[in-house]
């Protein structure tokens, strides 16, 4: 359940989703229905404040009341006609003393009235000062998400407002607008992150360019160093042909046959390798012009 305090609020944008959007007359009920429930929640301690200021009051003139009958009856009850001063004295004496009591009564009753009130008073201000800065903070958030219309007076007089199918229309527009500036910052997000795609994708064709053109030099010595070394093998094997080779020749021979098959045998696989490597690239490069192109026609 919403808190009491901002259940208007929770009543009319509860049920929004996404960004919040309010209008000046919605801001303006808003405010006014927090505005009252705040003031209704001050009403019981403005009442105990009155409360016991009438308390006080009620007890000073009930001990008032007490002290004028106690000090009438005294007066009636003197008998100073021939009597004895002493004890006269000693009747005045305790005569006043139902006087002196209602007088206790009354200025403690007030005591407590004003006291209390006091008191309460203080937490009444500490109340309302939480209450106006909670007021003035939530005025200023619904203010930031307030769109004030560019049309008709800010005075709001009604014979002059806007009427309501315009107002709708308007806020319907707003509202497309804001959707077209965040379509059209995904667009330009989604752009950004295809022209960094294509720059990684050519810093890596560049790069497998590069190693192509060193496996092609190396190929190309390879295929010297075999030119060079073919006259050599012919001048060994033309003196051996009649007598032949012996063991050390032959393993020797063999063993240049075989790193010879061995490095043809690489030269092969690595060409394979990188003509698939570049293959794949292309690939991931043409289906992310199609993607980026494909989002520039949705957008």
């Amino acid at each position: 359940d919403p808190p009491r305090l901002v259940a208007p609020m929770a009543a009319m944008i509860g049920d929004r989703q996404g960004q919040l959007r309010l209008n000046t007359t919605s801001l303006r009920s808003i405010l006014d229905g927090i505005s009252a429930r705040l003031d209704e929640s001050r009403d019981i301690s403005r009442y105990m404040i009155g409360l016991l200021i009438f308390l006080g009051l009620l007890g000073t003139f009930w001990g008032l009341l007490q002290t004028v009958d106690s000090v009438a009856a005294v007066i009636a009850g003197l008998q100073v006609g021939g009597g004895d001063a002493t004890q006269i004295f000693n009747d005045l004496k305790s005569g006043l003393e139902a006087p002196l009591a209602g007088m206790g009564t009354a200025f403690s009753s007030s005591l407590f009235g004003l006291a209390g009130s006091l008191l309460l008073g203080f937490l009444d201000l500490q109340a309302s000062a939480a209450q106006n800065r909670f007021y003035n903070d939530l005025e200023d958030w619904l203010s930031s998400a307030t769109r004030v219309s560019s049309v008709g007076p800010l005075d709001g007089n009604g014979d002059q407002s806007v009427p309501a199918y315009i107002q709708a229309l308007l806020e319907s527009t707003a509202d497309s607008l804001d959707n077209l500036q965040r379509t059209v910052a995904q667009a330009e997000a989604s752009r950004s992150h295809g022209d960094q795609s294509l720059q990684m994708l050519t810093e890596r064709l560049s790069t497998m360019t590069d190693q192509m053109r060193t496996a092609q030099e190396l190929m190309v010595r390879l295929a010297e160093n075999q030119a060079e070394l073919r006259p050599v093998l012919q001048r060994l094997a033309e003196p051996r042909q009649s007598e032949g080779f012996d063991d050390a020749t032959r393993n020797h021979i063999r063993n240049i046959d075989s790193h010879l098959a061995r490095t043809l045998e690489d030269q092969v696989n690595g060409r394979n390798q990188m003509v698939q490597e570049l293959r794949s690239e292309i690939r991931l490069l043409a289906r992310t012009i199609a993607a980026a192109l494909a989002e520039g026609e949705d957008v």
